[in-house]
């Protein structure tokens, strides 16, 4: 089974800059989207093949995610079931018959680390949602989590030790999410790579230089470590400030 999943920064936007193109080329059986920045019936998509399914933030033109699957699922649920967290539609997980798919948008702590405390109680509480569900199945959980774990995931990372996305607490949230027996699933085949970066800013032609960030992830619980045949970043893919991520099960 072939996934795909890409912050597009606005899905009506990306609409405009070769979206339903890339759409075609990646030919994912689950295509994953986060920050799609619309309500559903604010775009019409047509996607023969495709089952859609929009979960939208009350706030008009924020946030949101969607998830397109030629495969049928079982069953499709919205949020993580706490009220706190469930009105930015953040998360969309879908049951298929030997796993879970789970989209995610985390929360971004904001330039001044404003929303920090925030984002450390959403990672709580999505671990532990993440974790009810390995509990029942494997679970594969893609999407912007809006962190890169070590220095080698993104270009300057001395500089930004303490800004949103590489503080010390949103990197040990992550690690802790690992070490609740998940698997980061690019690093897990290229230990090593550099340069592999799924964000840049639109500031100082950071996309140009790959001045970038890896921050947009599939991650799956252990019990499908063995089953990961490709985990790949498609940098050469535009649309957004982020590029699309792919990840093939065997």
């Amino acid at each position: 089974m072939r996934f795909v999943s890409w912050n597009v920064n606005g899905l009506r936007a990306a609409l405009k800059k070769g979206f339903m193109e890339s759409f075609k080329a990646l030919d994912a059986d689950a295509f994953c989207l986060q920050e799609t920045k619309m309500q559903e019936g604010q775009a019409i998509l047509d996607l023969p093949g495709y089952e859609q399914y929009f979960y939208s933030a009350e706030k008009k033109g924020y946030s949101g995610t969607a998830i397109f699957t030629r495969v049928q699922p079982l069953s499709v649920a919205y949020g993580i079931g706490a009220p706190e967290h469930d009105d930015e539609g953040r998360v969309i997980t879908m049951e298929f018959e030997e796993l879970y798919l789970v989209t995610v948008y985390t929360p971004n702590a904001k330039r001044a680390l404003e929303r920090l405390d925030y984002r450390m109680a959403w990672e709580d509480a999505f671990r532990a949602f993440l974790l009810n569900l390995r509990a029942k199945k494997p679970v594969v959980v893609c999407g912007d989590l809006n962190v890169a774990h070590k220095e080698i995931d993104l270009k300057n990372p001395k500089s930004n030790r303490h800004n949103a996305g590489f503080t010390d607490e949103e990197r040990g949230k992550f690690g802790e999410l690992l070490a609740a027996g998940f698997v980061d699933t690019f690093r897990a085949l290229y230990p090593d790579r550099r340069g592999a970066y799924t964000w840049w800013s639109y500031l100082r032609h950071a996309r140009e230089t790959n001045a970038g960030w890896r921050i947009d992830y599939f991650l799956v619980s252990e019990e499908l470590r063995g089953r990961v045949a490709a985990a790949e970043i498609h940098a050469d893919i535009f649309g957004s400030d982020h590029c699309p991520v792919s990840l093939t099960l065997s």
